[in-house]
């Protein structure tokens, strides 16, 4: 039991001021609240513990890895059989599974149409990790808002039994409408991403209902070394002709310091930046709870709470997708477009000439 609710079962005493009597009676009206006392205000969403508020129909195709979007972007694409079967079972395996540094970059010159190969498992990449993180922001959002209801409702139970002030109570109508916002913008981020799956694999939305795992893969604890990027930059570019070798370089160059800007953001936002953030939450709530912190200090961080979040959703999602035009380039390819870190991802850096 939280000190709060400690000192709401307390009875009230003899020469209590009567403001305070007043607002551990309305603290009891509110504990008859479903959802419980105001440590639902804890941001329990972050955990994404909120079951999805419209359940999905049963998926009828699964694509739990970039590897099965890969290898289905590649059976729409019929050309492409003839170039894996030269290919071979391994090396196919290995560019489906985005081990590309391990694909011998003297195929682009034995193999016909390695890069337009390479380029469909590329785009399917990053369809795939686009719709997934999308979706993980989509069950974020209808946690958040789950939660901001309940605020508001503990905000209208304040008002009814006069503790509080329609004013007062504003602040949790502008999380609830806030929240609401957000979630609609989700949602459309969320269709937007798998239609773009969807067409990749020219598919008919209406017909697919797709499977995809709930969270993107882990971050790796290190980067690709400028070393290494270097020594296989350089085998790369030994089997690229003329203005390609140009082109793939200055795109290579890019995607490099692009994935490494990415590495760093993603692990400072999921590690030290989100931890700091439920750190601070964690204890403005226990100061609320003992009347030390107002509601809107606790709003507020809950609020940054919530940034922190999504951040960290949207940080690691650009680290993969710069992992994948890195490793393209180091296959000689030259994406024109790139990830901006930090950016939300709805930006792309200047294109590569």
């Amino acid at each position: 039991m939280s000190a709060w609710s400690q000192t709401a079962t307390a009875p009230p005493q003899a020469g209590m001021p009567p403001a305070l009597t007043d607002w551990r009676g309305a603290n009891d009206a509110v504990a008859q609240f479903k959802r419980g006392h105001i440590d639902l205000l804890k941001w329990e969403s972050a955990n994404l513990k909120a079951e999805s508020a419209t359940p999905a129909a049963a998926p009828n195709l699964m694509l739990m890895t970039p590897a099965d979007a890969v290898r289905q972007a590649w059976r729409v694409h019929r050309e492409l059989a003839r170039t894996q079967s030269r290919l071979g079972a391994e090396a196919t395996q290995r560019v489906a599974d985005g081990r590309w540094d391990t694909v011998d970059p003297s195929l682009q010159r034995r193999v016909d149409d390695m890069d337009e190969l390479l380029e469909v498992a590329a785009d399917a990449r990053r369809a795939w990790l686009n719709a997934v993180a999308a979706r993980k922001l989509l069950r974020f959002r209808e946690a958040a808002l789950t939660s901001a209801e309940a605020g508001e409702e503990l905000g209208r139970r304040m008002v009814s039994v006069g503790n509080w002030s329609p004013l007062q109570a504003t602040p949790f109508q502008l999380a609830r409408a806030s929240a609401r916002v957000a979630l609609q913008r989700a949602q459309l981020a969320s269709m937007k991403a798998d239609g773009a799956l969807l067409q990749l694999l020219r598919l008919s939305g209406s017909d697919t209902r797709l499977g995809l795992p709930a969270d993107l893969p882990e971050l790796p604890t290190e980067s690709l070394t400028r070393d290494t990027w270097q020594q296989r930059l350089a085998a790369v570019q030994a089997h690229v002709p003329g203005i390609d070798a140009v082109r793939n370089r200055i795109a290579s160059e890019t995607a490099f310091a692009v994935l490494q800007t990415s590495h760093a953001i993603a692990r400072a936002s999921r590690g030290e930046v989100l931890q700091l953030r439920s750190f601070i939450t964690e204890e403005t709530l226990l100061h609320y709870n003992g009347m030390l912190k107002s509601v809107w200090d606790l709003l507020g961080e809950v609020g940054n709470q919530a940034s922190a979040e999504v951040d960290a959703i949207e940080a690691q999602r650009d680290f993969w997708l710069a992992e994948t035009d890195l490793q393209w380039t180091l296959q000689g390819g030259a994406p024109t477009s790139f990830v901006s870190p930090g950016g939300g991802g709805t930006e792309a850096a200047a294109p590569a000439h």
